[in-house]
């Protein structure tokens, strides 16, 4: 799992407007259009014929939209998609509005007691559903806890202990393999819904894949998901990606930084495979792996050129 899975939201996006926190922030409507799902034909027919947004303007002419509205956009997208019509959605835009900027607020404050404690909960009641073997129930409670919480906090405070926690029980004998799938795949899954929901322009390219020898991608997934919320633009192989397969992807995407994924390769494994891809990468294009074999290894991997990417520090030196 890339970075250990320690990673922690650092920098602001290239396609942001506004600095500081993410109240301030601001964001073009294209880039609001990916973030919601809402098309950007849609978000200005909102606007127009229902008065749901009144972006400021920046110097340039464009529509800015904060976080805020973005939220906004989220909840107007979900109320008409469970069969509420635009107009009637609207007679709720005082409530929406007056919810979209305090969870904005709640967000870019420190967490607190009873926002850990939240988090608790929310990683106990998935675990006691997994151990009943009940899907619908930990869909449930990972839906919930999806939809209050950002991406990265979302993949941070719930997806990781929770999968740190299943494994292990795993390896005490306390579950069986069917519970440790069952909790992985749902995670997976909400990963990847995160994932295409993230804004896709950007600046800068990396391109995502696991050693030949790994199978676990979920915290491959995690980390690509990080890239994608400070502004890059992801192409994600995924497991067991071979060498050969990966070094074709980068002649192709041209990306700035190519970011690989183990968790139990040998230190032998990890200088032959590194090796195989300095070789492979063009002058401007930097290697950088996250994942237990990875931080074990350390100085072989940094001895060969490339970055072990592990701390909060060491993603906001890669994101800067």
């Amino acid at each position: 799992m890339l970075a250990g899975l320690t990673f922690r939201q650092a920098g602001s996006p290239p396609e942001v407007l506004g600095e500081g926190s993410p109240v301030n922030r601001t964001y073009r409507i294209h880039i609001a259009s990916e973030m919601t799902g809402v098309s950007e034909a849609l978000i200005r027919a909102w606007e127009r014929r229902h008065g749901v947004l009144k972006p400021r303007r920046t110097a340039s002419g464009y529509r800015a939209y904060t976080q805020a509205d973005i939220e906004v956009l989220k909840r107007l997208k979900k109320l008409t998609q469970e069969g509420v019509a635009i107009a009637d959605a609207v007679r709720l835009l005082p409530r929406i509005k007056k919810e979209a900027k305090q969870h904005v607020v709640a967000m870019a404050l420190p967490r607190k007691a009873p926002q850990l404690a939240q988090f608790e909960r929310w990683r106990t009641e998935a675990l006691t559903a997994a151990e009943r073997l009940d899907q619908q129930a930990l869909e449930v409670v990972l839906d919930d806890a999806m939809a209050s919480l950002t991406p990265v906090a979302f993949f941070e405070e719930i997806v990781v202990p929770l999968e740190l926690e299943v494994g292990e029980r795993w390896h005490a004998g306390k579950i069986t393999v069917a519970e440790e799938h069952l909790v992985t795949q749902a995670a997976r899954e909400r990963v990847l819904t995160l994932l295409h929901q993230a804004p896709k322009r950007a600046r800068w390219h990396v391109v995502c894949a696991c050693f030949p020898t790994e199978d676990h991608e979920l915290g491959l997934l995690g980390a690509a998901l990080k890239f994608r919320h400070a502004g890059w633009r992801v192409t994600v192989l995924g497991a067991r990606t071979p060498v050969e397969h990966l070094l074709r992807a980068v002649r192709a995407g041209e990306p700035d930084v190519v970011a690989l994924s183990t968790l139990t390769e040998t230190a032998q494994g990890i200088s032959v495979i590194v090796s195989k891809v300095m070789a492979g990468l063009p002058p401007s294009a930097k290697l950088v792996l996250g994942g237990a074999a990875a931080e074990q290894f350390k100085s072989a991997v940094t001895a060969l050129g490339a970055r072990v990417v592990q701390s909060p520090e060491d993603w906001a030196a890669l994101l800067a």
